[in-house]
């Protein structure tokens, strides 16, 4: 495993760490966690990003590593908790830290990042954009004071919001997803290059989008479901046909192109099983993609440079279709059908 430097924090971390929505109970439990995290550790991994969002993640996590001396960088969020949840009440928020610390058993958290900074729908974080304003401030600066957090970060999707909050430099890390992979390229507008900029720590986030870039879907594809559009679906065909001529699997691929970024600090991999794991980090190992085979899957991505308006965020290829534009939510309508 190859370690590298998390931005201005100065941590030297894996560059595969482990993403913390399928460490809880929506996949394995706590005994399947810790023979992931056990195993993980073995293999050089020492970084973990968890939430109070994303289900049981952190007291699952907490639970795993229980007794487990391991030198770790640990990242948790701000936002969800407690429901309802108000992002303009301090004191809810200090309790929330205060209980990812319980929960994950730590004395300290390495790296708290802001969840969903950029989509007020979301999280009303902000009472002013310019300056950059706020209750979570305060709390942040507090808690640093208090010795309870050591960094702060943003975790979010979306470029141009991203891109302002970064540049208010409050923050130590960015976590960016849905921007940064095989097809998406949004963050090289914009994102990567403030973040480059200020030295942050820059973390990738969905790098097999959170599915359909995990295997291949070519009968899906080839029907082309109502939500896919025709540029999209003439990407995905280029897309399968370079995997053919380059005889490589498409995971492998979409990891090793992000790890090909040497601004890139970690892709956190949400492996639900330790095959998932074994294989990323196997993946991981081969190093940088050949710069022809980058080329290439530049071209690729050019043929869809920003998103069809109303595509899904995350395409539901082999799943079931929530409406436009949407990831999650919504009426679901079975996958080819209206």
């Amino acid at each position: 495993m190859k370690y590298r430097t998390l931005g201005r924090t100065g941590f030297e971390v894996s560059e595969l760490s482990i993403g913390g929505l399928y460490t809880s109970s929506l996949a394995g439990g706590v005994e399947e966690t810790k023979r992931i995290l056990q195993r993980a550790i073995d293999l050089g991994i020492n970084a973990i990003d968890t939430a109070p969002a994303y289900a049981d993640s952190e007291k699952t996590i907490g639970m795993a590593l229980e007794g487990n001396t391991a030198p770790l960088v640990i990242t948790t969020k701000l936002g969800g908790r407690p429901q309802p949840f108000d992002a303009q009440d301090a004191k809810a928020l200090r309790k929330s830290v205060e209980e990812s610390l319980r929960l994950l058993g730590r004395e300290i958290v390495d790296v708290l990042m802001v969840h969903e900074p950029d989509r007020p729908q979301q999280y009303n974080w902000w009472t002013s954009y310019d300056p950059l304003e706020g209750p979570v401030l305060d709390v942040i600066e507090d808690l640093k004071t208090q010795g309870k957090i050591r960094f702060t970060g943003l975790g979010g999707t979306t470029t141009a919001e991203m891109s302002a909050l970064i540049r208010s430099d409050r923050f130590d890390v960015v976590l960016t997803a849905f921007n940064y992979n095989l097809l998406y390229r949004e963050a090289t507008s914009e994102v990567l290059p403030e973040a480059i900029g200020r030295n942050m720590g820059i973390v990738i986030g969905s790098a097999l989008g959170q599915g359909f870039l995990g295997r291949r879907f070519d009968d899906v594809i080839k029907e082309r479901p109502m939500w896919l559009s025709k540029v999209r679906q003439e990407q995905f065909l280029a897309l399968y046909r370079l995997l053919d001529d380059a005889a490589i699997k498409l995971p492998e691929l979409a990891l090793r192109f992000v790890l090909s970024n040497p601004s890139v600090s970690t892709v956190p991999i949400g492996c639900k099983t330790m095959q998932q794991l074994e294989e990323s980090v196997a993946a991981a190992e081969k190093g940088p993609l050949p710069q022809d085979l980058i080329q290439k899957l530049d071209e690729i991505a050019a043929m869809v440079p920003y998103r069809p308006f109303e595509e899904p965020m995350i395409l539901p290829l082999g799943k079931e279709y929530h409406g436009p534009g949407m990831a999650n939510i919504g009426a679901a309508v079975p996958v080819g059908k209206l």
